[in-house]
């Protein structure tokens, strides 16, 4: 396999409203509000057994094409894939709702530029939890994608078109499941899945779950937990978090060293994410996977007072 070369990425001027307006657009946000209130749908519904297997399959995969692609891959480059697996990865990302590949890495590079700064994208330490959980983005100061912060992938035509048709996949995903369970509903009846079940739990409670869980590391992970190394952010590690994100609760080790893959730096450091890159650079899908080098490792070892300053 050969990564593809794109041609040279447009110029694009940045326009975006003063950082000081910090409004929420609620009419706006009304999608992004539905996927929240389609979960009462369950309290129908329910959820069988088959359908709950079907919804950790949608969370764990979407999971992966967010922690996997949009950060490790997208934001820091930690590994190198093929042209074909890399919108592969894309897709993944976009299914879980939370825009583009181009805009959410773009975000995510600002962030590590500004991190805990009022220039940051969403700093709890500066505009409250709220606003570093979910606020920044229902807000219209944040809904342009930062196309200046993404050169290297901005001149792939697949990845501008997924990024501005970034509805796409969860639509069709959204449509997928209902279809799915309106066919085991009538070839396997026994199962007890319906469409509108599937789209419920698989769809709905799925992707806000991941919503919520992917927002914990903007704002759990700069407030609460441990710092291993004294970085110029409030970034912490936090092994629940890390538990429920794939691994991306290891913040603090990723904000020292965020060219690194693996986040969870140490053998005890529980990172399903880089398990799942290791196996796929084992089959040969990735490749040139980068960790964190040994002088950072070392210099998590030492006693806290002896750590370097970042």
């Amino acid at each position: 396999m050969h990564e593809s070369t794109p041609a040279r990425a447009p110029s694009v001027t940045p326009s975006d409203p003063s950082p000081d307006d910090r409004r929420i657009d609620w009419l706006g946000n009304i999608p992004f509000l539905s996927v929240h209130a389609g979960c009462l749908l369950v309290l129908w519904t329910g959820i069988s057994p088959t359908a709950a297997a079907i919804g950790l399959v949608t969370l764990f995969t979407r999971m992966f094409g967010l922690t996997g692609g949009y950060h490790r891959y997208f934001c820091h480059r930690a590994f190198k894939t093929s042209r074909v697996f890399q919108f592969v990865l894309a897709w993944l990302g976009a299914a879980a709702a939370q825009k583009g590949p181009l805009w959410w890495a773009g975000h995510h590079r600002s962030h590590h530029r500004h991190s805990d700064t009022e220039d940051d994208v969403h700093p709890p330490g500066v505009y409250g939890f709220f606003w570093a959980h979910i606020g920044w983005v229902m807000c219209p100061a944040n809904l342009r994608t930062k196309m200046e912060l993404m050169p290297d992938f901005a001149s792939y035509a697949e990845l501008a078109w997924l990024d501005r048709n970034h509805h796409v996949a969860p639509v069709t995903l959204a449509i997928g499941l209902f279809g799915l369970g309106a066919w085991l509903e009538s070839t396997a009846p026994a199962l007890g899945v319906t469409g509108l079940q599937l789209l419920a739990v698989a769809f709905f409670l799925s992707t806000t779950v991941l919503y919520h869980v992917t927002f914990a590391v903007n704002s759990i992970g700069h407030t609460v937990g441990k710092r291993r190394f004294e970085t110029r952010d409030a970034s912490r590690n936090g092994f629940l978090l890390a538990l429920v994100t794939g691994g991306e609760g290891w913040h603090n080790n990723h904000h020292r060293y965020p060219a690194s893959e693996r986040q969870g730096f140490y053998w005890w450091e529980i990172d399903p994410t880089h398990y799942v890159v290791v196996l796929l650079n084992t089959l040969g899908i990735v490749w040139d996977v980068r960790g964190p080098s040994a002088e950072v490792l070392a210099e998590g070892r030492r006693p806290k007072r002896a750590a370097m300053t970042s």
